[in-house]
């Protein structure tokens, strides 16, 4: 069943390929175009094969939800399926079960794409990467997608976002939401080194820290306010500084 439908979104979307959608190579999400239509013209026509599982929704009794930055409608991106880029898919990223979900030519029913021919994808205006840990060589990295903050000359900064459904019980009420989690790392070449904070990342940038330091305080730089524009704003001054 699997296998049929993802065969079907592979012919599908080289029909698409050798015509109106090229590979790109920098990406941002931009409004839906007549390309979504000959997407969902082309998937009409091999309808017959897609017979595979669909995506479905959580429980809405659990509170929260499972999606990137809280973004629960179909939004359109970009995505790198095997060794071709597509635009304009309208696309959700489920954090907990870490798929990328999209919809059939109906506009109604959702499936998920296989995750290992996922390379990269763009939604929201933000880069997902796949990393694999077996090359890594890093225990505590796993296998997923991580979203790219930050690419420079030397290093990189990626943060791997997921939720998970967490439990409470209070008065005899068991109730049910997402709780969600954000591991920071700062990469250097096949190196993946993880940082929490700004002490963190401080102490890996150990042989700029006093000019690091400088630059915060200069610039008035808060953690505590936009923790992630902080981060790849001193990454990128420590990319400065030693290049």
């Amino acid at each position: 069943m699997v296998k049929k439908l993802l065969l079907a979104l592979v012919i599908t979307w080289g029909i698409i390929a050798n015509g109106n959608v090229s590979a790109q190579t920098g990406i941002d999400s931009t409004s839906l175009s007549p390309t979504v239509a000959n997407y969902n013209t082309a998937i009409g026509q091999q309808s017959h094969l897609y017979n595979g599982p669909e995506y479905e929704y959580y429980d809405p009794i659990i509170k929260g939800n499972a999606y990137v930055f809280d973004n629960k409608s179909f939004t359109p991106g970009a995505v790198k399926y095997g060794d071709v880029i597509y635009r304009d898919i309208p696309m959700l990223y489920d954090l907990n079960k870490d798929f990328v979900v999209s919809l059939l030519y109906n506009h109604f029913t959702k499936f998920s794409l296989l995750s290992e021919r996922v390379a990269e994808f763009w939604l929201l205006n933000h880069h997902f990467i796949r990393i694999n840990a077996d090359s890594t060589g890093k225990a505590g990295l796993t296998t997923g997608f991580y979203d790219q903050l930050y690419r420079g000359k030397k290093i990189g900064i990626i943060v791997k976002r997921a939720k998970s459904i967490q439990s409470t019980t209070s008065s005899n009420t068991v109730e049910s939401f997402f709780r969600e989690t954000k591991d920071y790392y700062v990469t250097r070449g096949n190196s993946y080194l993880s940082f929490s904070g700004k002490g963190g990342l401080l102490d890996i940038f150990k042989d700029k820290k006093k000019e690091l330091r400088q630059y915060i305080k200069a610039n008035n730089i808060d953690f505590h306010e936009n923790q992630e524009q902080a981060i790849v704003d001193v990454a990128t001054y420590y990319d400065h500084l030693t290049n």
